[in-house]
């Protein structure tokens, strides 16, 4: 994780150096980093002040300067109240003085404020004390920017930061450490973690595996056959709840891809022909050699319908590894290895739909072509709004259902028209927001009849928010944790689960090794040889942050084929022997396939490694 990223204070609390109110020894330290000319600190000003009434010398305050940026001013008052501290030791009256001075601060409020303090003048012997207080807000800001502190007030409870809001009720109840509290951070540090997608699915697998062996295996295995659905009367639609699973939620993590790669690809880091070529690159070399060892090594006949099982890679278990080998890996590497196993999971549901769908019906299949088409003419009409693009997303989710397709490819269809329009012209938004807020807090002080924020004063705040957000960024912020916290855990739990025994390898020996070989030996064979190609044909350009043995490690990572590969086998092989067989040859794919690529990518890079 990096610092940015980080949910903890960089720096701890020093007595001797942090301006602190309270005992060092306080059950509770509350840290601020602030900024004098800032409404929303003035406002913080009085929250802490009511919670040191009530919490006493239990509780510890500790202010940290985070000016706002590019706020001259700002910056001068908070290097003015270290001043205050260097010369006559006023530092808490300065801080007060300054949180009080009103809406805006200026230049001509320091003066009057240094006489009320009897602060001697900057120059002379003054001069080396205002050097000195610029060196400490320096290093408050530097702080600030190690603990990835981006806007003031932000608040560090015990040195964790506190994400809520800062009315006085919701930091008393953090302070106190309420249970809600306690289970909100846990699941925010939780998620924060870059491998927990693949520890949950790794989890909800080992419990598919454990209750399949067990006595309940029937029972489990029949839980999830369970008909479940709508009815109207005579009328019904209901599909087993393993099929729910397989052709409903997880049009929601086809969705979540599509939405990433068209990211990058539009205003993300492969924007550019050439950066975009190399992952495109290594992704169709790990569709193809695979499919080909597949086809050489699997017999003839309906077992040679599997030739896409080891075309793809599970991106959560893929990107969890990498995190977790932390600096290892550049940062470069993760983009390119993200990129290319997004795109083989797009193009799996595309081979998905092309040949693993039967008997389609084209009274369906038209309808669903024009819902399509609905959707590309609202991207063209400029309509942001999500609501229509849901609403026309399920209707073609259940038509390309009826017609025999499948029906996860609407959450591909849904991802290429929703726009990735660029943001509205910030400084513009942020100013009328600002005006807005202006408005409000002079509106505060008619207390009278008043609760809160007026309503016109939301929906404008929503409007400017609506502006800043794209459509895009907006769908994959509020989906992406579903599909990876809720989705393909559930799909695991659905799909995962065989019954071991010898009798399930007999006779699929040929099988299990074209499944092996495909995802251990084809994946980074086919990514390194194709991206090589391109880059000597100069097509892509390969960065030099990582070398070809790194890349190679990063192709023996998307080896790991399960989620997508489980779901490619569950069409390609009806009879159950069959996929309890390509099942196992998964598992002992993505298990080999993880062990190679973390061990040729622990070894860190060397300079002769890379190329140019």
């Amino acid at each position: 994780m990096s610092e940015s990223q980080s949910n903890w204070l960089n720096r701890p609390v020093d007595g001797a150096r942090d301006h602190c109110l309270g005992d060092d020894g306080a059950d509770i330290t509350l840290l601020e980093y602030g900024s004098y000319d800032c409404p929303y600190c003035r406002g913080a000003h009085e929250v802490v002040a009511n919670l040191r009434d009530r919490f006493g010398e239990r509780m510890r305050y500790v202010f940290r300067h985070r000016p706002i940026t590019d706020d001259d001013v700002a910056r001068e008052a908070a290097i003015f109240a270290e001043y205050a501290h260097e010369t006559t030791g006023q530092y808490w009256e300065a801080h007060d003085a300054l949180m009080k001075l009103g809406p805006t601060l200026a230049p001509e409020h320091f003066p009057a404020t240094a006489e009320r303090l009897v602060l001697p003048p900057r120059d002379g012997e003054g001069a080396e004390a205002w050097r000195r207080a610029q060196a400490k807000v320096e290093e408050d800001i530097e702080s600030a920017r190690s603990s990835g502190v981006r806007v003031a007030p932000t608040f560090f409870i015990n040195g964790r930061r506190y994400e809520g809001a800062w009315d006085e009720n919701a930091l008393t109840e953090a302070v106190l450490g309420s249970l809600g509290h306690r289970l909100q951070a846990a699941a925010l540090d939780f998620a924060r973690w870059a491998p927990s997608t693949g520890v949950l699915l790794l989890l909800a697998t080992l419990v598919a595996l454990v209750l399949t062996n067990s006595p309940a295996g029937e029972e489990f295995d029949s839980f999830w056959r369970m008909p479940f659905g709508l009815l109207a009367g005579e009328a019904a639609f209901r599909m087993p709840l393993r099929d729910w699973i397989n052709d409903g939620l997880l049009t929601i993590f086809f969705l979540v891809v599509g939405l990433e790669i068209k990211r990058e690809f539009t205003v993300g880091r492969l924007a550019s022909r050439r950066a975009a070529a190399l992952p495109v690159a290594a992704a169709v070399g790990g569709m193809l050699l695979p499919a080909l060892i597949y086809l050489a090594v699997a017999p003839s006949g309906p077992l040679a319908h599997g030739w896409a099982i080891p075309t793809t890679t599970d991106t959560a278990f893929a990107v969890a590894i990498i995190a977790m080998l932390g600096s290892r890996v550049p940062v470069e590497l993760r983009i390119f290895l993200t990129a290319a196993v997004v795109i083989d999971d797009l193009a799996a549901i595309v081979i998905v739909a092309v040949f693993y769908s039967t008997g389609l019906d084209a009274y369906y299949a038209g309808a669903a072509a024009v819902v399509a088409g609905m959707l590309v003419f609202l991207n063209r009409s400029g309509i942001y709004r999500v609501l229509p693009y849901a609403v026309l997303g399920v209707i073609l989710w259940s038509c390309l259902h009826a017609s025999g397709l499948h029906a996860t490819l609407a959450g591909v269809i849904l991802a290429a028209v929703t726009p990735t329009r660029p943001p509205g012209n910030l400084e513009s938004l942020l100013s009328q927001a600002e005006a807005v807020f202006r408005h409000e807090l002079q509106s505060s002080r008619e207390r009278v009849l008043r609760h809160g924020p007026s309503e016109p004063a939301l929906h404008a705040i929503d409007q400017i928010h609506d502006r800043i957000e794209s459509p895009a960024a907006k769908l994959l912020r509020s989906v992406e944790p579903w599909s990876s916290y809720a989705v393909l855990p559930l799909f695991a739990l659905a799909n995962a689960g065989v019954a071991w025994s010898a009798g399930v390898m007999e006779g699929h020996e040929r099988l299990i090794a074209a499944i092996v070989l495909g995802l251990v030996l084809g994946k980074p064979i086919g990514m390194l040889a194709v991206s090589a190609i391109a880059v000597w044909a100069g097509l892509a350009a390969k960065p030099d942050a990582y070398s070809w043995r790194q890349l190679f490690g990063a192709g023996a990572l998307a080896g790991i084929g399960f989620t997508m590969s489980l779901f490619i086998a569950g069409r390609s092989f009806p009879d159950e022997t069959d996929f309890a067989a390509a099942k196992v040859g998964i598992f002992l794919a993505s298990l080999i396939a993880g062990g190679l690529g973390t061990a040729l990518l622990w070894r860190p890079r060397k300079s002769e490694d890379a190329s140019s």
